[in-house]
């Protein structure tokens, strides 16, 4: 147990700031400067640390994007995991995905928004990426499934819906403001009727 303590306390004891902490601020400075362009040097001033105090919780600037990038699609993924993505008709699924997809874009924004912007620059970002096409083809599957079972309209190209789809949703990092009038549950709400309404064969 002294062991344990005395690790914990190890990984706890630069002041003002835990692994967890420093992330958040790694991440704020990627998405305002640039991955490439953002340093450790950078990142020790802003937190008002030394790079060896950095280094006590992250062992490089690449970790650090892992796990912000880790954040963001571990989330994503989830929601494809949960019993109401897996059960029922293909557009209750479908819903519910597009659903929980803005549910974490909103609630990890800065995360989801450092995952839109990778390019696919270093083995993490095409890993990143790779995880990232998983989950769009796993929407897309739910399309088409909606499709065939006639729930949505057969005259409009899958792929297409999907594009759409992905584009509505990941334009919200552009202009959604967490402290703004709308709540993410009406956010998605919205995005769900214009998403589609429009879509629905008419009953």
């Amino acid at each position: 147990m002294a062991d344990i303590e005395t690790t914990t306390s190890l990984r706890r004891g630069r002041p003002g700031y835990d692994q967890r902490g420093i992330l958040e601020i790694a991440v704020a400075a990627f998405n305002e400067s640039g991955y490439d362009a953002t340093s450790i040097g950078m990142l020790a001033d802003r937190l008002g640390l030394s790079k060896s105090a950095i280094y006590h919780h992250v062992s490089s600037k690449e970790e650090l994007l892992a796990l912000a990038l880790d954040e963001a699609l571990d989330g994503l993924e989830g929601v494809l995991r949960e019993p109401a993505a897996t059960e029922g008709p293909a557009a209750d699924r479908l819903a519910h995905v597009l659903r929980g997809a803005v549910d974490v874009l909103t609630a990890r924004l800065p995360y989801v928004t450092l995952l839109l912007r990778v390019r696919g620059n270093t083995d993490i970002e095409r890993a990143a990426l790779a995880r990232r096409r998983t989950f769009d083809r796993a929407v897309a599957d739910l399309v088409v499934e909606a499709r065939n079972e006639g729930s949505l309209r057969a005259d409009v190209d899958p792929a297409i819906v999907t594009r759409l789809l992905f584009g509505m949703i990941n334009s919200i990092v552009e202009w959604y403001r967490p402290d703004g009038p709308e709540t993410p549950a009406q956010l998605a709400d919205d995005i769900l009727t214009i998403a589609l309404d429009g879509l629905r064969v008419a009953p």
